[in-house]
């Protein structure tokens, strides 16, 4: 595999439509597995391509689970459109089958590849004292002989660990990554997005020492990258930000963090909420149909009211189409990395930019709305940091 080729261009740029005219135009013998979050992305694939037959894994054959269909599928050779969530199921025999394989991989949309996994102090204990596995540079390693140690209830550590993708953080967490060997199995590999260097994606290949390059698109064609091409102060004129009165819970740079959240009173919780019931109602005049809004999931029930609540979408929602119509946004959240994932990649050496991240992730949730088609929206953001990294990504500043 070379390096891996990063589309990083701002949404609606076109880096789908680049990508499914590339396969339309490909050699025939060229294979193709298509990634995205989405299955109405999935179903887009298979309808739009017509000079090859895309499928997507079903849990109706192969045993009733679409990995296994995933699997017999990359065996006969066919072109695959699939899920992130499938995806990232990945396993040996996978990897193996697709290293045989010589496809292509796009990639839209970057992935979750770090997750803590689910084991007890108790048991990391256990297994070392019994010498099951050492901790060596953070990353877990299995090195209890066969005749001890089979089979059981480790299973599922010793297969990470023997792949390399286990990590003991800080004595606190073990962390799950996903097998590097995927990238590694491919071709050519494409992954689109925006702001990668932002995404955790982009620490992971650091991380792994995976080589990538910055792409831009412009006119249907892919170039060397340029950020001018993203042309944000056209965007950022389509965005009424508020800046009135409403604004005043979230002066500080923690305002409407998770942890600033969490220690809020229950009538503190509700002047929040009659702030963004007044923003909507009264300073934006929005109807219900034109509403998007968001917070931390779990403040949701405080946070909602009469005229908006049925526009209520997670923070992390990418990559969908279903909302182009709504006009008024509040985004009640203050992005910051996961402080598990920032120590991770910090203390393997990983520099990291949370202010980039935290508005990379702010436009994606954004461009839900019809701003995507270039029409004027109206933004009521009452953190202070967020509106001001929006405002400094606008100027090109980060």
């Amino acid at each position: 595999m070379g390096k891996v080729r990063v589309i990083d261009a701002v949404m609606g740029a076109g880096k789908t439509t680049w990508a499914l005219n590339m396969i339309e135009n490909a050699p025939a013998d060229e294979k193709f597995i298509y990634i995205t979050p989405f299955l109405s992305e999935v179903e887009r694939v298979i309808k739009t391509i017509k000079s090859r037959k895309f499928v997507q894994p079903t849990n109706a054959v192969a045993g009733g689970r679409k990995l296994n269909c995933l699997k017999k599928q990359i065996e006969n050779g066919d072109n695959i459109a699939a899920t992130h969530a499938l995806f990232e199921m990945a396993d040996d025999e996978l990897i193996e089958l697709l290293e045989a394989s010589n496809y292509t991989l796009i990639l839209d949309e970057v992935m979750d590849v770090i997750e803590k996994a689910s084991v007890s102090p108790a048991d990391m204990r256990l297994l070392l004292d019994k010498e099951y596995i050492q901790i060596i540079n953070n990353r877990v390693i299995w090195t209890a002989p066969e005749i001890e140690y089979e089979y059981g209830r480790f299973d599922d550590i010793k297969l990470l660990a023997k792949a390399g993708n286990l990590f003991y953080h800080r004595d606190r967490f073990l962390i799950w990554a996903f097998p590097p060997r995927v990238f590694e199995a491919f071709e050519k590999v494409y992954v689109m997005t925006y702001l990668f260097r932002a995404q955790i994606q982009r620490y992971y290949f650091d991380l792994y020492e995976i080589d990538y390059e910055l792409k831009s698109v412009k006119e249907g064609e892919i170039i060397e990258y340029d950020r001018e091409l993203d042309n944000r102060k056209a965007l950022f004129s389509l965005i009424e930000l508020y800046e009135g009165e409403h604004n005043h819970h979230g002066e500080g740079r923690t305002a409407f963090s998770t942890n600033w959240l969490k220690r809020r009173e229950s009538d503190e919780l509700i002047e929040i909420q009659k702030s963004i019931y007044s923003y909507v109602r009264r300073v934006a005049k929005a109807k219900t149909k034109d509403v998007l809004w968001t917070t931390l999931q779990e403040y949701k029930p405080f946070l909602q009211g009469k005229g908006y609540t049925k526009g209520f979408i997670p923070l992390n929602m990418r990559a969908t189409n279903d909302y182009a119509d709504r006009s008024v946004l509040v985004y009640a959240y203050n992005r910051f990395m996961n402080p598990f994932e920032k120590s991770f990649f910090q203390d393997n050496g990983v520099t990291v930019d949370e202010d980039l991240l935290a508005v990379s992730d702010l436009l994606q949730w954004v461009w839900r709305s019809r701003i995507r088609n270039g029409e004027p929206i109206k933004l009521y953001l009452p953190s202070s940091r967020m509106r001001n990294l929006l405002k400094a990504w606008a100027n090109y500043k980060i």
